[in-house]
């Protein structure tokens, strides 16, 4: 789905600090421009680097660690013979290509949507808005696909509810966007944040190993966080501004304006059909997949011992094969009888648009697999890790404000640069070693990230959603500008910032597990008896 903004919605000059930021976003390079201009900067970096000598004692092998030219001899023959490898063996490319077909059929046949709406539809009015929230949480599990379908629906649901049609806007977008890494389920987000935290904890341990689920029980946690903060800050702080007038005002501007984009919220009979075989579908496939984990003997039954002494199931290695199959066969079931699928090229038309579809990703990875391979090749991520643990340890913080920068950080720069791959491949290469050094876990630092790049996506001009959640929201208050939208979602931003830091204040404090297989909060740092790995 495509939209443009209207002349008139332009956001003024006179936006202050929020027109600043926004006018400072739009000025930054795309990623991929950010990511060409790193590999550059690596490239001088390691020759200006051996040229100055920078050398660091590593505290735990007691080796001398130096850096390493990538402009030399040497170094440009590595340069040019792994440009292939380096983007073939990139991590989170695969990960994300295989899901995303899955991912892909099930939401183009119609599936994810039909789903969205028997939920919300199912619901009582009493708990019409922390429903509404929950589901726009949960609908991360399909990527980007919450932010189209469930915004016009949610304001239709409220509109026919006779609540102002916006808060429903606002709900549903503040669960779809600020609450993007929580959810109930492992979703897609996972094992490519995972990637990259392990990529960037092996520059320190070369067989650190990190589990995808590693952030599973504190996202849980966090679903039903932002349920009842949103539920709170939609009750008390947004409805209250719309009176009887404004909602009479919004139902009579839908009237008459383009409902073109205006998504009915009922069930059809072929969609009721399409949901049954759907289920049918997922639970013979879920069935068949649970046999192979849990008979014994089975291909997924078992452990395996990635390292001695820390032992991990056979399905969680293959997590992303597992979605992909949940997501692909109750889709096709879908598609096929709700007619949407009516032969294998309509199945391989919708991989195929769905690969189309990652264009933009499959360049992305190509430049940010060269930054990350030859940042680690020249060492520099080893001696900039090295010199910060040294500088944070003589520091003396406490490591739970050290987390809580990690928050701060990566909710400023989403309102910067919008990708959250992007952003963590850029920041986890030094931060997650630095961290790990001063003795706080990866899966700690991972999930502060995944904190700070949620709260703000509500309210970033980079958001390539926040233009089409504007024009659903100008069908229901035509004079709504880029300011009106970010003046409505503030409120869930500050909030969700503030609970979900001190959710994970008193998960610290309590030394909670963050998730399964050994997710520990704090581990030994360099320095200290080891490099620790965790259970």
């Amino acid at each position: 789905m495509t939209a443009s903004l209207p002349s008139e919605a332009q956001p003024p000059a006179s936006l202050g600090i929020l027109g600043l930021i926004e006018r400072i976003g739009n000025r930054l390079p795309d990623p991929v421009t950010l990511f060409i201009v790193g590999a550059f900067v690596v490239l001088i970096g390691s020759e200006i680097a051996v040229q100055s000598g920078w050398s660091v004692k590593n505290p735990t092998t007691g080796e001398i660690e130096v850096a390493k030219s990538l402009l030399s001899s040497e170094g440009m023959q590595w340069v040019w013979s792994k440009l292939v490898t380096n983007f073939t063996g990139f991590a989170p490319l695969g990960v994300v290509l295989v899901a995303m077909i899955g991912i892909g059929v099930a939401e183009r046949s119609g599936l994810i949507g039909a789903l969205l709406k028997a939920i919300v539809a199912l619901t009582p009015p009493t708990l019409l808005t922390p429903a509404i929230i929950f589901v726009g949480v949960m609908s991360s599990m399909a990527l980007d696909a919450g932010y189209v379908v469930l915004p016009p629906l949610a304001a239709a649901i409220f509109m026919r509810a006779g609540r102002s049609p916006i808060v429903g806007l606002a709900a549903v977008f503040a669960g779809v966007a600020a609450g993007f890494s929580a959810n109930l389920l492992v979703t897609g987000l996972d094992p490519l944040l995972q990637s990259f935290t392990q990529e960037a904890a092996r520059i320190l341990d070369p067989e650190y190993s990190v589990d995808i689920r590693c952030n599973y029980y504190f996202m849980i946690a966090s679903t039903f966080l932002i349920t009842l903060v949103g539920w709170g800050t939609t009750r008390f702080l947004v409805e209250p501004r719309y009176s009887a007038a404004d909602i009479r005002a919004q139902v009579e501007a839908v009237q008459t304006h383009s409902t073109s984009s205006h998504v009915s919220h009922e069930l059809t009979p072929a969609e009721y059909k399409g949901l049954a075989w759907a289920a049918f579908a997922l639970a013979l496939v879920g069935a068949v997949i649970l046999a192979m984990i849990f008979v014994t003997g089975a291909p997924l039954n078992g452990y395996v011992e990635p390292r001695p002494g820390w032992k991990l199931a056979v399905w969680v290695q293959v997590i992303v094969p597992i979605l992909f199959v949940l997501f692909l066969v109750p889709g096709l079931a879908f598609g096929i009888a709700t007619k949407s699928i009516a032969n294998d090229r309509d199945a391989a038309g919708m991989m195929n648009n769905t690969m189309s579809s990652m264009g933009p990703y499959i360049v992305l990875a190509f430049f940010a697999s060269q930054f990350i391979s030859w940042f680690g090749e020249s060492n520099l991520g080893k001696l900039i890790a090295l010199e910060g643990v040294a500088l944070l340890q003589s520091w003396q913080m406490p490591l739970s404000l050290l987390v809580i920068s990690i928050v701060m950080l990566a909710a400023g720069l989403n309102l910067f640069l919008g990708s959250a791959s992007a952003k963590w491949a850029l920041i986890s290469t030094v931060f997650v070693p630095i961290f790990a050094g001063v003795g706080i876990s990866p899966e700690l630092t991972q999930a502060a990230y995944r904190i700070g790049d949620s709260v703000t996506n509500s309210i970033t001009p980079l958001n390539p959603y926040v233009v089409i959640i504007l024009v659903f929201m100008k069908q229901y208050q035509p004079q709504a500008g880029i300011g009106s939208l970010i003046s409505l979602m503030l409120p869930y931003t500050v909030l969700f910032f503030v609970s979900w830091i001190a959710m994970l204040v008193v998960w610290m404090l309590l030394g909670l597990p963050l998730g399964p297989g050994g997710s520990e909060l704090f581990i030994d740092p360099i320095g200290g008896i080891s490099f620790n790995t965790g259970s």
